[in-house]
């Protein structure tokens, strides 16, 4: 769900065109560019804010202290922005998630986050319904709830940080904190590629 109509109309159009993702090795490392890119969002380029999501669990669904960016330093993170009733969220994200996720499950310098990134619909997108998902998709990595925030113009704190779009949305943060890639349009299999050459 993106936050307004001229968003929207941006995302259908992304969704329907045949833009792909490309990872140069020519840039600088960790770059992340996107062919026919319509709209810039986010914080791509600038160091990436500390997390101030107040509840997590763990990858079995047990609460945790909350993650904090700088207890992992030196890996490279993904972090997965999503709403319970998002429809693109469990069409594309999820699997997207699941997909890297899986693929990367021995990649020690990789690590996976997902939170859910309320800004409507609080009735709908509950910590229940975060665990459902987590167990619903196989996923054995940190959950975060993010829920509105009246400090942050009553989205979540990630949303405000990283002006993101609205969800199905993707965070990397490269190994230096830098973020090198902040939108909703991803393709998969790069990503995959371009993770797995992480060292």
């Amino acid at each position: 769900m993106i936050m307004d109509s001229q968003k929207m109309m941006i995302a259908l159009l992304l969704f329907l065109s045949s833009s792909v993702i490309l990872f140069s090795q020519t840039k600088s490392k960790g770059e992340i560019l996107m062919q026919d890119k319509m709209s810039k969002y986010g914080i791509e380029g600038y160091q990436a804010p500390e997390l101030n999501v107040p509840l997590w669990i763990d990858g079995e669904g047990k609460e945790i202290t909350p993650v904090k960016l700088e207890d992992y330093k030196g890996k490279f993170k993904v972090i997965y922005c999503f709403q319970a009733w998002c429809p693109g969220c469990h069409s594309r994200g999820l699997p997207a998630l699941q997909k890297m996720v899986e693929a990367l499950k021995d990649k020690e310098q990789v690590a996976f986050f997902a939170i859910q990134t309320v800004f409507e619909g609080k009735h709908a997108n509950t910590l229940e319904r975060m665990l459902e998902i987590q167990k619903e998709y196989d996923l054995s990595i940190p959950f975060g709830h993010d829920k509105v925030n009246e400090t942050t113009r009553n989205i979540s704190s990630t949303m405000y940080n990283y002006r993101t779009g609205g969800t199905p949305w993707f965070i990397f943060i490269d190994q230096e904190g830098g973020v090198v890639f902040n939108d909703f349009h991803l393709n998969t299999d790069k990503a995959i590629e371009y993770l797995k050459a992480i060292k």
